[in-house]
């Protein structure tokens, strides 16, 4: 009898994910849980994942950095992920660079994220690394990267550092072009939408629409610019060819100053992307991509306000914490501010928070110390606390005036006046209130 032909495993899926910022934040949990779904499917549930170090190798604290992007992918999606232990590859162990290497090259999922652009293309230039990641969107696996990191992935990248740090006249450095192969001769600019500037422009990564208005017509005539907005994601299945914006903001399809928006929520064919802006708008809802209605679903999607933002949250456990005071319910009280302490814990792995982590440090702080005057005084409603003693007190007061004791009941009366406790003589009966 033949012994039959073992059975090949599946073919991992092609998925290429690139996200404008809020990669380790509350925003994005939901469309990492997703991935890493797809890729259950071929794996049996054992995806080998690899964290890409290099983009902030540069850094005194790499692998504390390291330590606490893998700690969010554990905490916050139950995975594990391994530190490919990259963080450069000018100088160090030969040996641990290939070991590096070899663990990129096995990886189901690999992700890379902020950082400087320019530093990972120094890094990885003259190494096996964009090919490593170039076979995972031919053969299979999935590659997400963000801010920093998908700046590298496309014909052009922009030099962040060089330019909002250092003062460098604006102009484009080579990326590994890597899209171009999946029909995407794009430049990829994160963080599209930022507004950490102020009164001047940050946005388009810290460019600002005027210098990059300065630097469009440099891109070669098939090159366009995808637009990723903070916290926000396209999944792009290359096998089923369908791309799907995630998180709270939308992406940008710009050539020569003309823009398209895809936003949050929409599914549409690859070739909507492919067509830059220029091409018409195809919506679809394919099932193997679209968002089912989940409760998790609804808590990462971009109409839900409860998620967008540490900021957001931290009014509305301020609010619940007004609220709970105003009922003198401490136990609402103390709810709202460990609910904001959770929160502050979540969004502090996110690499993009602006002073919204300061706020809302200072919110929790304002909150303890109210809380705690309130306890001084008593969250307690005084009237309930107080409630048995003067009844007991009115009582005898009603005692002396049937025995015609009124001296007596006078000074009842008095003394609780003294205390701030007003007795009013009603045609019902007697009734008081704290005056004091």
């Amino acid at each position: 009898m033949t012994a039959p032909l073992p059975t090949a495993p599946p073919r991992l899926p092609r998925l290429l994910v690139l996200m404008g910022s809020g990669e380790t934040a509350p925003t994005m949990t939901v469309p990492h849980r997703r991935v890493f779904e797809r890729l259950d499917e071929a794996t049996g549930g054992n995806v080998d994942a690899v964290l890409l170090d290099t983009p902030f190798g540069f850094q005194e604290n790499v692998d504390d950095l390291a330590i606490k992007t893998a700690e969010y992918f554990s905490d916050a999606i139950s995975r594990q992920v391994d530190i490919a232990g990259l963080p450069r590859t000018d100088h160090g162990d030969v040996v641990a660079i290939e070991s590096a290497i070899a663990r990129i090259r096995s990886a189901d999922w690999l992700f890379a994220g902020p950082g400087s652009p320019t530093f990972v293309l120094r890094q990885w230039e003259n190494t096996p690394v964009p090919n490593a990641i170039a076979e995972k969107l031919r053969t299979g696996g999935a590659v997400v990267f963000s801010s920093a990191a998908a700046l590298t992935l496309g014909r052009k990248t922009i030099p962040v550092y060089e330019i909002y740090k250092s003062g460098f006249d604006p102009y484009w450095a080579d990326g590994l072009d890597l899209l171009t192969a999946i029909g995407l001769p794009v430049v990829v600019i994160p963080h599209y939408d930022n507004k950490e500037g102020g009164h001047h422009d940050t946005s388009k990564c810290y460019l600002g629409e005027r210098r990059l208005l300065m630097l469009e017509p440099e891109l070669d005539d098939d090159v366009f610019i995808l637009g990723i907005d903070e916290h926000t994601g396209v999944i792009i299945d290359l096998d089923t060819e369908i791309a799907e914006v995630v998180g709270k903001g939308g992406i940008t399809l710009r050539k020569d100053a003309r823009s398209t928006r895809i936003e949050a929520g929409e599914v549409v064919p690859l070739a909507r992307l492919r067509n830059g802006p220029s091409g018409p708008v195809d919506v679809a809802t394919p099932a193997r991509l679209a968002p089912s209605v989940t409760s998790s679903d609804q808590a990462g999607s971009p109409t839900d306000a409860s998620v967008p933002s540490l900021a957001a949250d931290a009014t509305r456990f301020e609010t619940a914490f007004e609220n709970a005071l105003a009922n003198r319910d401490a136990d609402g009280a103390v709810a709202a501010i460990l609910d904001l302490d959770s929160a502050i814990v979540s969004w502090s792995r996110d690499t993009l928070q602006g002073d919204d982590l300061d706020r809302a440090r200072a919110a929790l702080r304002s909150m303890i110390v109210r809380l705690g005057a309130a306890a001084t005084g008593g969250v307690r409603n005084a009237r309930d606390v107080l409630g048995p003693i003067v009844e007991a007190a009115l009582a005898a007061r009603v005692t002396a005036r049937t025995e015609k004791a009124y001296a007596v009941s006078d000074a009842i009366r008095d003394n609780l006046a003294a205390a701030g406790i007003e007795v009013r003589d009603t045609e019902t009966g007697v009734d008081w209130l704290i005056v004091g």
